[in-house]
């Protein structure tokens, strides 16, 4: 592989609290091994369409405490086509650029490896709030989704406590609930509904309610579930006779300054990746697995499945007793 001086970094799929640390880790990690860097606007339409502009220094000082991404994202049809990904190289070869670094989840990454496969090096970091990846322990702006979520029901609980109400909260996190069951054991819900296990509304909210001498509950669905929220929350109220109030956070959640978890995890998945850029490597997606640093071909990983932790979804139905 030819020596690699200038890479690019873009930002694709939906924003996460922590992707401009990532963004601020990769330059200045690619100032120091002395590579010119570009940002490509929008994701992968940005780099079929060469909308892209030099990243300096100063560019990024000020953006390791602000949510979304100074990049801009999108979703962009036309790349997943071979004519796509072919004006992208294309695009990228013509503004000088042998390397790439994705930020996102693992749509982003199937395009990383199609980049790396038509002969333009990429490097994917695993960016999304739903933390669904599964060669990575977290994933950029999990941390923060999940404590935006928790404060925001722990303001719920207050107003559901003096109005003696049952609190649906839908949170976010596509088709996976890892996201819900965090915030629910964080929050001491009663319920956690999460789209990878069935649930016996009678068992695990209905007869709780009965048994128990609160004033008041929390349950918190993830949007991926089979049953809707509004529909828990309206069950809810007609088999216990209980007020029950539907509270849906949606995209609060992907904004905000990011935690210092996502900050520290961005900063060493950003780093990471122009290091392997920098030594010749492509193809390949950067993690976290037991607070080390590793990294795997982009194949490899889109083929891990990731399952829901039992031991903490048992711990969820034993501490809501």
């Amino acid at each position: 592989m030819a020596k690699i001086k200038k890479i690019g970094v873009l930002t694709s799929g939906g924003d996460a609290p922590g992707m401009n640390a990532a963004i601020r880790a990769v330059v200045r990690s690619a100032y120091y091994y002395g590579l010119e860097i570009v940002g490509i606007h929008y994701g992968y339409r940005g780099l079929m369409e060469g909308d892209m502009s030099p990243l300096g220094m100063r560019s990024v000082s000020s953006i390791i405490q602000r949510g979304g991404t100074i990049l801009h994202t999108a979703r962009c049809l036309e790349f997943a086509t071979p004519e796509g990904v072919s004006t992208a190289v294309e695009t990228a070869r013509s503004n000088g650029i042998d390397g790439l670094v994705v930020i996102g989840g693992d749509g982003s990454f199937r395009g990383a490896k199609e980049l790396s496969e038509a002969g333009l090096p990429t490097i994917g970091i695993p960016g999304t709030i739903d933390n669904d990846i599964a060669c990575t322990d977290y994933t950029i702006g999990f941390d923060t989704a999940c404590n935006i979520a928790v404060e925001a029901i722990d303001r719920l609980r207050d107003t559901s406590e003096s109005h003696n109400r049952c609190s649906v909260v839908e949170v976010m996190g596509h088709r996976a609930g890892y996201l819900a069951l965090d915030i629910g054991v964080a929050s001491g819900a009663l319920a956690v509904l999460i789209p990878e296990r069935e649930c016996d509304l009678k068992k695990e909210i209905y007869d709780k309610i009965e048994a128990h001498e609160k004033s008041h509950y929390i349950v918190v669905v993830s949007e991926g579930c089979e049953i809707s929220s509004a529909q828990v929350a309206k069950l809810i109220e007609e088999n216990t006779g209980m007020t029950t109030r539907l509270t849906v956070l949606g995209h609060i959640q992907r904004g905000g300054a990011p935690s210092a978890l996502d900050r520290v995890n961005a900063i060493k998945l950003g780093y990471r990746a122009v290091d392997l850029l920098y030594k010749g490597i492509g193809n390949r997606v950067v993690a976290i697995r037991s607070s080390e640093l590793i990294d795997y071909d982009i194949q490899e990983a889109l083929d891990m499945k990731k399952t829901i932790p039992e031991d903490l979804y048992k711990i969820a139905q034993i501490v809501s007793m």
